[in-house]
């Protein structure tokens, strides 16, 4: 090629506060079948007080490290500690630990009442605090009608509020959710992760959330463990994971990204040139690169520019418009590049972008700020046992 929805809750901004470290992974593993390490020298560190969200795909280890927390699975190796003792010998039923999980678990022959005061129950908590408990976190998850219906007789979005006032109840230290929204339908679920946030934020719990979600977990988070393959790729908070992620395979997990593999040919300070494919380009990175390194180069779609920049940007790029595709709020556009890569450029319909047809040349820039070079991950495989 040659040529040129509203919701009840208010947003809250997150608040920052001291913390302490509430839990910790000292060196986990966990292997079923003594060969394939599920999760791997895992080292983590809970806040007191925050929302630690786990995020990865399927098979990542994010939810088995949820489990071996609850102590309903056991490392192979390593300590889980909580406030310093170690939890290895403590049932799951003495942690003081609630849990929310994607299917509710709310007993079905119970009424709402008898479903939240069961867990004060089994502590022996007496009947008059029990009921005064009950009434009061209905009122707080908003709904004191509930009180004799049963869990059948309730929408998936009021299930969910029971099951989060039952974990929240008995007053634990410590709430883990595994995937709590997955079976709700998209408006419901975007209402609900609001709620969950706002609890937090009024209650001052600390919640380890579980999700494949990327959106949400940069929406409730105050850190994000990304998981790939029973490895922690990164921890951040979400502004970080989004525009600093460690290494490519964040930068592809989170968000959309173009990518390019290239070679470092000059480097100053954090600033780095980069060949693709004869496509020099200009880039940041923290990590440390020595000119002649692979590294793979990304930047996201709605960071570029077609058309004449202003300011003058230093990346350019001669593109082909290869499909114009109309998602409501804005276009995006699949390009294709002089080195023949194919990137992606998201423009607000406000903007215009009429004639950018395919078949259309046109010029692509981004600044360098926004472009990022990455180590190249080739580590994501299963671990082995040791």
């Amino acid at each position: 090629m040659t040529c040129a929805s509203p919701v009840s809750l208010p947003v809250m901004d997150r608040v920052e506060r001291p913390q302490a470290v509430l839990s910790t992974f000292e060196s986990v593993s966990k292997t079923y079948d003594g060969k394939i390490r599920v999760v791997a020298d895992l080292d983590l560190e809970i806040m007191e007080g925050e929302f630690l969200t786990l995020l990865g795909p399927s098979g990542s280890g994010k939810t088995t490290t949820l489990m071996m927390l609850a102590g309903f699975e056991h490392p192979s190796a390593g300590d889980i500690r909580f406030q310093g003792a170690s939890l290895l010998d403590v049932p799951a039923y003495r942690r003081n630990i609630g849990m929310v999980f994607q299917n509710y678990a709310l007993f079905p022959h119970m009424t709402v009442a008898q479903n939240l005061a069961f867990p004060l129950l089994m502590r022996g908590v007496g009947k008059a605090e029990r009921e005064k408990r009950v009434k009061a976190m209905l009122d707080m998850v908003r709904l004191p009608e509930a009180l004799d219906r049963r869990p059948g007789q309730l929408s998936g979005g009021q299930q969910q509020r029971i099951a989060l006032a039952r974990a929240l109840i008995f007053e634990p230290q410590l709430v883990l959710m595994d995937e709590p929204l997955g079976a709700l339908d998209r408006q419901l679920r975007e209402h609900m992760q609001l709620e969950i946030r706002h609890l937090h934020e009024r209650l001052g719990i600390t919640v380890v959330y579980v999700t494949h979600d990327q959106a949400e977990a940069l929406t409730m988070s105050d850190r994000v463990a990304v998981f790939a393959r029973g490895r922690i790729q990164q921890v951040a908070k979400p502004v970080d994971i989004y525009e600093r992620p460690a290494n490519a395979f964040v930068a592809d997990f989170i968000g959309d990204n173009n990518r390019m593999q290239g070679v470092v040919r000059a480097r100053n300070g954090h600033r780095y040139e980069v060949d693709c494919g004869g496509l020099t380009l200009l880039t940041i990175s923290e990590a440390a690169h020595a000119i002649g390194d692979d590294v793979v180069v990304v930047f996201r779609p709605e960071d570029a520019v077609i058309g004449h920049p202003i300011p003058p940007m230093p990346n350019r790029m001669d593109v082909e418009v290869v499909e114009k595709i109309y998602l409501g709020d804005h276009l995006r556009l699949r390009c294709r590049a002089a080195n023949r890569e194919l990137v992606s450029v998201k423009i607000s319909n406000k903007r215009g972008g009429g004639d950018l047809v395919p078949g259309r040349c046109a010029v692509l820039y981004w600044p360098a700020e926004h472009c990022r070079c990455l180590p190249i991950v080739d580590e994501i495989r299963p671990a082995t046992a040791m």
